[in-house]
């Protein structure tokens, strides 16, 4: 067989034909933080656009099936809209809309609180809760194959990497 240097060079070759500035047919050089932040980006829409037509089948968003996996965590625990807004992945999201959207399919329900008419409190329904098992796998399968290309400890340091620059 061949040496493990020799496979691992072989990798490296096959990685070299990808890069960012041939998808994005940049004709200058770009420096390394320059590249990065456009990687950064590119790579995000990238999954984006991959991810997209899975939740448009079942009539949602990215955001409206954030929503639900958000208070599918509270695990039958209400949720306001203060919670969900901070732990959105788009904080630019107007989650109030989100949430409406979400009732008018049956998927949440909104309740205002007696005690404090202020209080609106937001949970997902059964019929929500079903949606969601029915994407976990379909979203599990998507989430394999944009990683395929990825080792265990490649998709560690991606993360590590992303939370440190993040900080």
């Amino acid at each position: 067989m061949y040496p493990k240097i020799i496979i691992h060079l072989y990798k490296q070759l096959l990685y070299i034909q990808v890069s960012i500035e041939k998808d994005i047919k940049s004709t200058v050089n770009l420096q390394e933080n320059e590249k990065t932040v456009i990687n950064v980006m590119y790579t995000f829409n990238w999954m984006k656009e991959h991810s997209i037509a899975m939740y448009k089948d079942y009539d949602l968003s990215s955001e409206q099936y954030n929503v639900l996996r958000i208070l599918r965590g509270q695990k039958g625990n209400p949720a306001n809209l203060i919670t969900i807004q901070e732990r959105m992945l788009n904080k630019m999201s107007n989650t109030t809309r989100l949430v409406d959207k979400l009732i008018i399919k049956g998927l949440v329900t909104r309740i205002t609180c007696k005690s404090n008419r202020r209080k609106i409190e937001i949970c997902i329904t059964k019929k929500g809760l079903q949606l969601l098992s029915k994407l976990d796998p379909i979203v599990n399968a998507n989430n394999s194959l944009l990683t395929q290309n990825l080792e265990l400890k490649e998709l560690e340091a991606l993360n590590s990497l992303l939370d440190k620059l993040r900080t």
